[in-house]
């Protein structure tokens, strides 16, 4: 590999790291606290990116930005050559951020009141999109699928799903595809039959596809904007570099709106939030991952991959009661911990006052007795922090037992 991802994570340690600097929910008992809690790598991004901003820092002024053609064309080429989609610049908002982006949808298309269908377990950051905009959570739970070897993954509950949407007072699906915690890739049939139950009752689809370039080796993205255009222009997709190359700092995202009265009112809900201005670092980050980081995000997920492969043989041979959920996307592996017969809050807990292990609580996801774990770290830190958690949780699983 001509990438060292082993070797590609700094101390991050007193750098204003929110990942790592941040104090933990609970007391921690170990002073080397291992971090595998929220979405952000440890690697670095990739060195096109590094460079651009070397450059952009080199010009020394950083006054209010203007987003050139070359961010529009990097874009709709990205989207082109991995997605198998254009994305033309008339259709294209651009803000400081996915949640931003959400919540301006929100905040556009759907009034104070009006119910809001999502798929639990799902993304925190929903629910509190939602509540800002004084709209109702209304909830689709996915369905559970196990398998026998041991693993799980999750469908979407249809016949609910419609049974919601037909509700008149419902008036948007909030998807997350990939899915986070579950990383499940929804396949272009179930995108289909979504949008067609969207489109008879009129709700409007928006997609969270932030995690889309995290596809993992194997396996294949379908996005909304792929679909038919009949389909197109009912449906909002949000999409952003950061979780792919770790630049969630550089504040940069775009909202993908076929639709020109939708596009119009979403416009103008950027604008009444006040996330209509980007920096220059994410614009020059963007440009230059979509332009020239093909090559470090191949390897990227291939490192990826193989975490996940050791970390659901590690998990398979010494904390078999606790199922994992297959991962086709993303680096958050979603974890069944019924077996300890605690709530999820009481795991994270225990995890970081014994083992010194921050992981989250699959209760702000909305499914009690599961954690999320992240494993977007240098392979010896992940396999610390799983003995760590299998040195607490082993003899929790034998007394409960």
């Amino acid at each position: 590999m001509k990438y060292d991802f082993d070797n590609a994570a700094p101390d991050r340690r007193g750098s204003g790291s929110y990942k790592w600097d941040s104090q933990p929910p609970f007391p921690c008992g170990d002073a080397s606290l291992i971090p595998m809690w929220v979405a952000d790598m440890d690697f670095r991004t990739a060195p096109c990116v590094i460079d651009a901003l070397r450059r952009r820092v080199e010009h020394g002024v950083f006054g209010y930005t203007f987003v050139p053609d070359d961010y529009h064309v990097a874009v709709d080429a990205w989207f082109r050559r991995r997605h198998g989609y254009g994305v033309d610049s008339a259709l294209t908002i651009y803000t400081s951020g996915v949640v931003p982006a959400l919540s301006a949808v929100i905040k556009a298309l759907a009034a104070p009141g009006k119910g809001v269908i999502v798929q639990t377990p799902v993304y925190n950051c929903f629910f509190s999109s939602i509540r800002n905009n004084a709209c109702r959570i209304v909830d689709n739970p996915l369905l559970r699928i196990d398998f026998s070897d041991g693993s799980f993954a999750y469908e979407i509950d249809f016949d609910e799903l419609e049974r919601l949407a037909s509700e008149p007072d419902n008036v948007m699906l909030l998807l997350c595809n990939p899915h986070n915690p579950a990383g499940r890739l929804w396949s272009r049939d179930e995108l289909m039959r979504m949008a067609d139950i969207c489109r008879r009752h009129g709700l409007i689809l928006v997609s969270d596809e932030i995690h889309c370039d995290l596809t993992l080796p194997g396996s294949t993205f379908t996005s909304v904007c792929s679909l038919p255009d009949d389909v197109r222009c009912h449906a909002v997709v949000c999409t952003s570099p950061s979780k792919a190359f770790n630049t969630a700092g550089l504040q940069i995202a775009n909202i993908f709106c076929g639709n020109e009265d939708l596009r119009a009112l979403i416009d103008r809900a950027i604008n009444d939030n006040e996330v209509c201005d980007v920096n220059p670092f994410g614009v020059a980050g963007l440009i230059a991952a979509y332009t020239e980081g093909e090559s470090w995000l191949e390897e990227l997920t291939a490192y990826i991959k193989e975490n996940y492969e050791a970390c659901r043989s590690f998990m398979s041979e010494r904390l078999p009661e606790l199922p994992l959920c297959r991962m086709e996307a993303s680096y958050l592996v979603w974890i069944d911990t019924t077996a300890l017969g605690m709530d999820s809050d009481a795991v994270e807990e225990l995890l970081l006052q014994q083992a010194g292990v921050w992981i989250n609580s699959g209760i702000m996801y909305g499914a009690d007795g599961y954690i999320r774990i992240n494993i977007a770290c240098p392979r010896r830190r992940m396999m610390e922090g799983l003995e760590r958690i299998a040195a607490v949780l082993r003899p929790k699983l034998d007394s409960h037992v």
